[in-house]
């Protein structure tokens, strides 16, 4: 899997599943995203909404297409997946007290006016969805978003308001699907997005983007000992060509390979986004600074025998 490029899957056919987020159940990685694989609307930087796709995978290198795990909505113009709308960075976790597999995304209208989230439900990872309720989650907008489940158990949304200004975290209840109410502000008036979070060793790291739109810019991270902060940005992690600008790509989520955490970063093509592409990097720490190497293929058995040689 060269990184940077466009991938594909079992079939030969473009990997659809941007802003998305791999998860692991029962020794199988499930990658979803946003299915962008129509042409770009003539004059826009968008695509007609399709649906969330669903990709599985037993060694991250060869994923199988299990289709829409969330389908757009083409016969109601009211509902929030109606093709004219918008579904972005979806991401799913897999709900052991309900049995359930739970998926929250960046909802909105044509004129990205409503900013606000959406969620949705699933016997099977493979789906289908069954899509529950739009919110702005507590009276807060929503664009840029991802999950974040902390070493206790509790599941976060994670999510730009303000207008991109600042990051909240809104707690979640026990069954993932629903807000407590529980919400705090973290890296205020930094106009940050595309958050991606981790812990290690008690320490909360966050890689995110500056706010240029399709365009990369430098991603920095931020770290905290506390999750409701303060929070400190530290550094660009990036090392490697064009690292100023996140290697040409943009954060999406970080997951994890036998512990080792991996970096998503999408490379989008606004002008024909179904040919946008991927990298997969692994993240590691010199020094106790969080950092994030270029690396041409993605290899996750060989990034994680490195890290172990690392740590010896």
């Amino acid at each position: 899997m060269k990184n940077g490029t466009i991938w594909y899957d079992n079939h030969g056919e473009t990997i659809q599943a941007h802003g998305g987020a791999i998860i692991q159940y029962n020794e199988v990685y499930y990658w979803y995203g946003e299915h962008k694989g129509k042409p770009n609307i003539p004059g826009k930087q968008a695509v007609p909404l399709i649906g969330v796709s669903c990709y599985s995978s037993p060694d991250l290198i060869h994923w199988e297409y299990e289709g829409l795990a969330l389908s757009a909505v083409p016969n109601d113009p009211d509902s929030p997946l109606a093709p004219d709308h918008i579904c972005e960075r979806p991401k799913v976790l897999y709900c052991e007290k309900t049995d359930t597999f739970v998926m929250w995304m960046h909802l909105d209208n044509p004129a990205r006016t409503y900013a606000g989230a959406g969620v949705a439900i699933a016997d099977d990872p493979r789906g289908p969805f069954t899509f529950l309720s739009s919110m702005k989650p507590n009276r807060l907008d929503s664009r840029d978003m991802t999950l974040f489940q902390d070493s206790d158990g509790t599941v976060y949304l994670v999510h730009a308001a303000n207008y991109n200004r600042t990051l909240y975290f809104s707690s979640l209840t026990d069954d993932y699907t629903a807000l407590t109410g529980l919400t705090f502000p973290v890296l205020i008036d930094q106009y940050r997005e595309a958050p991606a979070i981790m812990k290690k060793d008690g320490t909360y790291y966050m890689i995110s983007s500056g706010c240029t739109g399709w365009s990369p810019n430098s991603a920095l991270y931020a770290e905290a000992d506390y999750l409701i902060g303060p929070w400190k940005l530290i550094d660009n992690p990036c090392e490697g060509p064009n690292y100023r600008q996140t290697f040409g790509g943009q954060s999406t989520y970080i997951f994890y390979v036998n512990d080792q955490p991996h970096l998503m970063l999408d490379h989008w093509n606004a002008e024909h986004l179904q040919d946008s592409g991927y990298s997969i990097l692994p993240i590691t720490f010199d020094h106790n600074l969080l950092t994030v190497r270029w690396q041409n293929e993605f290899m996750p058995l060989a990034s994680v025998n490195r890290n172990e040689e690392i740590r010896k």
